[in-house]
C-alpha cells in the first residue's frame, strides 16, 4: 500500500518540470478524450478532439500562457495537472484537474486543488470557481470537502454543476 509521504511534488508549469515535457500534453489528452467519450461523443485520438481542446494538447504555453498551471510529478513523471485562470472581476477558475489513473487515491488531486487555492489567496484573490459535470461524483465530493459549494450556473450546458470557493 502506497503512504501519502509519496504524494507528488506540485510545481508551476512553466518552470520545474520533468525532462519530459509531453507528459503534461498527455494528461491533458487523457482528460479531454476522457470527457469526451462521457459525454457520448468518443474520438479516436486528439486529431478528433474540438479545436480548442485539441490547442490545449498541442500547444499548452500558447493557450495557458495567461494562467497557471500545476503540475503534480511524482519520480520525475506528470501524474496529475490543474489549471488556475487569471484572476477577472476578483475571481479565478479551476479548470483541467486531472490526476493519471495509475496513479489515484495518493492524495494528488487533494494537493493540486490545495496548492491552486495557496496560490490564489497569495495573490488576493478569494472566489475561485469551477464547473464540473454532474456524473463525476467523486470530483463533486473532493471539491465538498475542500470547502467548495454548489452555486448558481454560469454555463448554459445542461449536466454541468458550477460551484465556488471564498476565503
Amino acid at each position: 500500500m502506497t503512504d501519502h509521504r509519496e504524494v507528488a511534488t506540485v510545481v508551476r508549469w512553466p518552470g520545474r518540470l520533468p525532462a519530459n515535457e509531453s507528459g503534461l500534453a498527455g494528461l491533458l489528452a487523457a482528460y479531454h478524450l476522457r470527457t469526451e467519450a462521457e459525454k457520448g461523443a468518443p474520438v479516436a485520438d486528439v486529431d478528433g478532439l474540438p479545436d480548442r481542446y485539441r490547442a490545449e494538447v498541442t500547444d499548452p504555453r500558447g493557450v495557458f500562457g495567461q494562467d497557471v498551471v500545476l503540475v503534480a510529478v511524482l519520480e520525475d513523471a506528470a501524474v496529475g495537472c490543474l489549471v488556475v485562470t487569471s484572476p477577472a472581476d476578483g475571481q479565478s477558475e479551476i479548470k483541467r484537474l486531472w490526476t493519471d489513473p495509475g496513479y489515484r487515491g495518493r492524495g494528488i488531486a487533494s494537493a493540486l486543488l490545495r496548492a491552486a487555492l495557496a496560490h490564489t489567496a497569495e495573490n488576493g484573490v478569494h472566489t475561485v470557481r469551477l464547473s464540473v459535470w454532474e456524473w463525476r461524483t467523486g470530483a463533486i465530493a473532493l471539491y465538498e470537502r475542500l470547502g467548495f459549494t454548489v452555486t448558481r450556473s454560469w454555463d448554459e450546458r445542461d449536466q454541468l454543476v458550477c460551484m465556488r470557493h471564498t476565503s
